[in-house]
Parts: C-alpha cells; structure tokens; sequence
C-alpha cells in the first residue's frame, strides 16, 4: 500500500483537497498521512484544525509555524520554523509521495524539504500566473522542485512543460476544487440567511480581499476603497471572511473588525469552512482579489469582481469583472456584474474538466515512485 502524505496550511486550501482527501482514503492501495500545519493552528484564523478532525480524517502530524508578527520578515521565520517541523515529519512518516497543492510559502517550505529527502510530490495547480503576489514565483519553484504535476487549463499545462518538465509527467485534469460544487448538496436559502444572522429577505455580496504582496496596492489603502464603495450598496449586506495569512493581512482584519463594529449590516467570519459553498452560492456577487472568485464561483453562476492586480494572469470566465481598488470603478464595477446575472451559466468556466479528485487518487496509485526527473528541453 503506498503512503500518500498530503500537505495543507491554510482553510481555503484544505477545502479544495477535501474531495482528493476522500478519494485517497477511499481507495484500497493507498494511505493517507495528512500532514496539518500554519494556520490550521491559529486562534487567529479560527483554528480550523478541529474542522479537519470534525470531518473524520485523521491527522499524521500537526506542524506549529505562524508567528504573530506579519511583516516579511516575520513570514520568513515562520517559513524557517515550518521547514524545521517538515523535515521532521517527513523524517517519521517515511511517505513514498507527497501532495501539494498550489502557492503558498508554507507549500514552498515542505517542497524544500521533500526535494532534499528525495521524496516524489505531486502538485496540482502549477502553471498559473497571479501577477501581483509573489505567490507566482513560489508556484513556478514549486513546479521545479516536483516530480509530477496535475494541472487545472490545458494552457496550464503548456506552461509546465515550458520549464522544462516532461510532458508524460504533467497532465491536465481541471480544477480539484470544483468537485466540490459537483458533490455537495448546497444549503438553501433561508438556512444560509440564518448561519449568518440575516434577515429571511436579505441580499448580501460576499467580500474576500487578500493582501497583494508583488505589487503597488497597499492593503490598508485597497480595504478601504472596497469598504467605502460597498458603504454605497444599500440595499445589500455584506459578508466578508478573513484573509490569508500573508505579510499584511492584519491591517485588513482590524479594517473589517472596525467597520463589522460600526455598521451592522457587515458580518465577518474568520473562516466558513465548509459552509463557505453554502454561503457564496446566494450571495448576489462576489467582490475581492480571490482565486476562488475566479477558479470556482463561476461554476456557481454568481457575478464576480476581481479587485486590483492579485489575480493578474489567471485564465477567468468571460463574465468575471475587473477593476482597479479605487471606490468609483468598484461602484461601476459591482453594477455592471449585477447585470450580467441572467448571463451567466455554470458550464462557463475553463477550469472545469470533470471527476478531477479521482482522476488524481488514480494517478497517486499507479505512477512511479521515483523523485529522479531530466529536463525537458521545448527547442
């Protein structure tokens, strides 16, 4: 039986790998060695660790890293901490494959351990481009430190094998998040209204707005150009959850504690787990710099707009509306979406390439187990 170590550091990235985590333990060849790590295990991010047991999996090993300071230095050390803490899990686990899943610094740390241990990693969403994080740089190191890669865009795909991966190691098998949405059966309405504390006739827009860490858009100034244009819907309340755990992310949760504090019409969450499908699924739009507005919620049929530059380079639905982090554009911005909700159709959206958490489990069982790659030279 193959042991099949999967990483994760952050909620949003847990409830992706959710279906891939069922398939692994469902399947008769393979073990699952859940490695659980960063903000998993803060208070600050709702402690989502007690989720992960909630849902029935058992964790392998529980890695402390975040410190309280979010500076880029204070980033650093918590990298320097996880890589410690890794490399001992590692060391114990003995896993013959390990998953990863997208960009984060916490991803890159465990990379760095598993490539000098010579253990095999499987990454999903490699060959993406998000311009304005340097989650772009730590995606593309990840894609050279691993063995196999699972794609989400045949472009995606393209772009693996540009640097300089095999293309018999890189397959195309859609985004994992969406079987998710495929699987669940949604809450409804009313049941959504009241987690939430609104009213049964409520409207809300769902705001999720991390901190943009490759580029010019200072978090402090693109909270408030969002919270000053959403002010200006009045006929709709807002739900917003906490950012990622990236260097500025604390000045965008003390923004929205202060305007949750001064305007009852605002309700923030730390972390939706899996009632976050539930939540978005009848929001009248989705507005911030989320991958998830552009990789699972157009499959949701629910108007988007993307903010700023985060996500700059993603392949996006047709439908997606992007502005800049000023409160005029974002005003035009949120109308313009509106409108187009009679548009919209769930089958618009390019990262949807069918049953992609079994295609995955069925590749952790059958491809070797080598962490010895060539270059693959595209000339």
């Amino acid at each position: 039986m193959r042991k099949i170590a999967v990483f994760t550091g952050a909620r949003s990235e847990y409830g992706l790998l959710f279906p891939l985590l069922k398939q692994i333990q469902q399947h008769a060849e393979l073990e699952l060695q859940l490695i659980v790590s960063a903000m998993h295990l803060s208070p600050d991010y709702g402690y989502t660790v007690q989720s992960i047991e909630q849902d029935g999996f058992a964790i392998a090993a529980k890695i402390e890293t975040l410190l309280s300071s979010d500076s880029p230095v204070g980033t650093l050390k918590s990298l320097g901490l996880g890589i410690i803490g890794y490399a001992d899990a590692l060391e114990r686990l003995q896993p013959d494959l390990l998953v990863l899943l997208g960009d984060r610094y916490e991803a890159l740390g465990m990379a760095q351990a598993a490539l000098i241990m010579q253990i095999p990693i499987m990454h999903l969403h490699g060959g993406e481009i998000t311009e304005g994080a340097y989650d772009d740089a730590i995606r593309h190191a990840i894609t050279k430190m691993s063995t196999y890669h699972a794609t989400s865009c045949l472009q995606h795909r393209q772009r693996v094998i540009q640097l300089g991966e095999a293309p018999e190691r890189v397959f195309h098998v859609g985004a994992i998040g969406l079987d998710n949405i495929r699987g669940q059966q949604r809450a409804s309405r009313s049941d959504t209204l009241a987690f939430l504390g609104l009213a049964p006739d409520s409207k809300f827009i769902f705001l999720t707005y991390h901190p943009v860490t490759a580029a010019d858009e200072a978090p402090a100034a693109g909270i408030a150009a969002l919270i000053q244009a959403l002010d200006n819907q009045q006929h709709y309340a807002v739900v917003a959850s906490y950012p990622n755990a990236d260097n500025g992310g604390k000045v965008i949760i003390q923004a929205l504690q202060q305007w949750q504090a001064s305007n009852s019409k605002v309700k923030t969450v730390a972390s939706f787990g899996h009632r976050y499908l539930d939540v978005v699924s009848h929001a009248a739009l989705v507005i911030g710099n989320s991958s998830s507005g552009i990789i699972e919620i157009p499959s949701l049929a629910v108007p988007v707009v993307n903010v700023g530059v985060r996500q700059q380079g993603r392949e996006c639905s047709k439908h997606i509306v992007h502005c800049p982090p000023e409160p005029l554009a974002i005003s035009h911005a949120i109308q313009q979406a509106l409108q187009t909700k009679d548009l919209l159709s769930a089958a618009d959206n390019p990262y949807d390439a069918g049953q992609t958490s079994q295609t995955v489990a069925r590749l952790l069982a059958e491809l070797p187990l080598t962490a010895h790659k060539k270059f693959f030279d595209i000339y």
